[in-house]
């Protein structure tokens, strides 16, 4: 089941068919402002800038200035007053926000530029060891002079006087002179709009200004960005179902958590320069350096999360390691049902042997309410034939449906049929069988003997996943959880079910096999 999120929104297919005709962009932003053909842009004279610098535009770089520097025609203003960019690292951004700055500097007189990264003292470091080292050596170099003056940097394009300077990450950034064009790169380094903020008063008598930020993914104490990306995802989606614009442009290219992190495809769908300037082996080599939160962040434009809350019982550590997106079950398997607390959402789990031993954990559908459960379990098991259905016995919010699924005609086994279960039948799992379950579920994962497909919701119900004490062993606690903790329960009752009753069904048929 795919449930329809901000993360898994995509754009219609014209989009990326116009991207490819107009730029020859076969890596289009999952959130992206089209461009307006009956409006005039400077983007051609800003990628004139970047060649003049040393660099050839790249698709993606011509499509997001065209955009960004659209000229309404029935004012003669920027369509856009602020332009957001949320991309990959080692994709080209640098190159293009100075080409960008350069085009101000050089197309009219007096402009105040200002730039600002993670802190004054790496903006300084970008504006002497990058901006102004690569305009030097550029064809462009004669045409500028620099001051160097701690706290008055600027390099000034001589026949236009404008300049570009560099500011801190404080209240009082960009507060003096009127402010033609603001530039926040590393956006994912700023915890507030402090910025921003400084940065609007200064533009407001300005009618051709513009605020350009840029960043790859950050954490979640990113708040700006992170605030900004929603806000740029929201607007994206409703141009494209209103078709009415606004003044703020979004380009974002990023990978959601169902496309694995190890694949080509994922990398060609999310990195814009991949071909260009980077290439799959460099990426390969990153995604064996970095660590896979860090990778995410910065290759596939994901927001990095916090470490899982701590519980001494649940080894979350080893979770991503047991992470395999082309495991597949083989013939034998059990599945599992749980409803959440609120009885907001159920889940269907199956845990499936695979041909090397381990065991196969994967979410098979989980949706909203209950009343699909019983239906969708007998198709399942009509389906696939498992050796059990697994449910939680009385006291838990799933007890409810086993009058009904043994009304749908899975069954629990009563008298011998106990010793010689036949398959598909229901397994009522009580406290002991719970304890016994989370127990070996716990062992199975510090051994390795577990594999998932890292499925999100499966993914968060681990790290989120408290547990509480019954004599002296555990449960996972739905309540205390700091996530929807039944994808996990649902998984650890269908690992039981398949190891403790596959036995039981085998050795059935091993008994009508001697009979017939």
């Amino acid at each position: 089941m795919t449930t329809t999120t901000s993360e898994t929104w995509a754009p219609p297919s014209e989009f990326a068919v116009q991207l490819q005709e107009r730029y020859g962009l076969d890596c289009p932003p999952r959130w992206g402002t089209p461009r307006r053909p009956d409006r005039p842009s400077l983007g051609p004279h800003a990628c004139r800038v970047m060649e003049k610098l040393g660099f050839t535009p790249m698709p993606w770089q011509r499509y997001v200035l065209d955009v960004g520097l659209e000229i309404d025609p029935d004012t003669g203003l920027f369509a856009h007053r602020e332009v957001g960019l949320s991309v990959p690292r080692q994709q080209g951004k640098t190159q293009q926000i100075l080409a960008l700055m350069v085009h101000r500097l050089a197309a009219w007189p007096r402009q105040h530029i200002i730039y600002a990264a993670q802190s004054r003292g790496m903006a300084r470091q970008r504006w002497e060891d990058e901006f102004l080292v690569t305009i030097e050596n550029s064809e462009l170099g004669r045409r500028i002079r620099t001051r160097k003056t701690n706290g008055n940097e600027a390099i000034i394009w001589t026949k236009t006087r404008s300049r570009l300077g560099i500011t801190a990450n404080t209240e009082k950034a960009g507060h003096g002179p009127s402010l033609d064009l603001g530039v926040i790169d590393e956006a994912f380094a700023h915890e507030d709009d402090r910025l921003e903020q400084a940065f609007s008063p200064a533009m407001l008598t300005r009618p051709m200004a513009q605020l350009w930020w840029a960043s790859a993914g950050g954490t979640e104490k990113s708040t700006w960005l992170n605030k900004k990306r929603t806000a740029g995802r929201e607007h994206v989606q409703a141009l494209w179902e209103s078709g009415v614009g606004g003044s703020v442009a979004y380009f974002e290219w990023f990978a959601p958590d169902d496309m694995a992190r190890d694949d080509p495809a994922t990398w060609r769908a999310t990195l814009p320069a991949l071909g260009y300037t980077v290439t799959e082996s460099v990426i390969r080599s990153e995604l064996e350096k970095l660590d896979a939160g860090e990778f995410d962040r910065a290759y596939l434009n994901r927001t990095r999360k916090a470490a899982p809350p701590s519980d001494p019982n649940v080894p979350k550590q080893a979770w991503p390691g047991l992470a395999d997106t082309k495991s597949r079950p083989g013939g034998e398997l059990a599945l599992a049902v749980e409803v959440s607390q609120d009885r907001a959402t159920s889940t269907i789990a199956m845990a499936g042997l695979r041909p090397d031993g381990t065991v196969h954990l994967e979410v098979i559908d989980r949706r909203p309410g209950t009343g699909w459960v019983v239906p969708a379990v007998v198709r399942l098991r009509e389906l696939h034939d498992p050796v059990a259905v697994a449910i939680s016995a009385s006291g838990s919010p799933s007890s409810s449906l086993i009058d009904d699924l043994v009304a749908a005609g899975i069954r629990v086994p009563e008298g011998d049929e106990k010793e010689h279960p036949l398959p598909g039948h229901l397994v009522v799992m009580r406290t002991g069988d719970m304890v016994e379950a989370s127990g070996q579920m716990a062992d199975a994962m510090t051994q390795g003997t577990v594999r998932h497909i890292d499925q999100a919701p499966l993914t968060a119900a681990v790290n989120g996943a408290m547990t509480r004490r019954v004599g002296d062993a555990w449960v996972v606690d739905r309540t205390k959880s700091l996530a929807d903790a039944t994808p996990f329960i649902a998984a650890i009752q269908a690992r039981w079910a398949l190891l403790t009753r596959g036995p039981l069904v085998r050795a059935d048929y091993d008994v009508l096999d001697s009979i017939y």
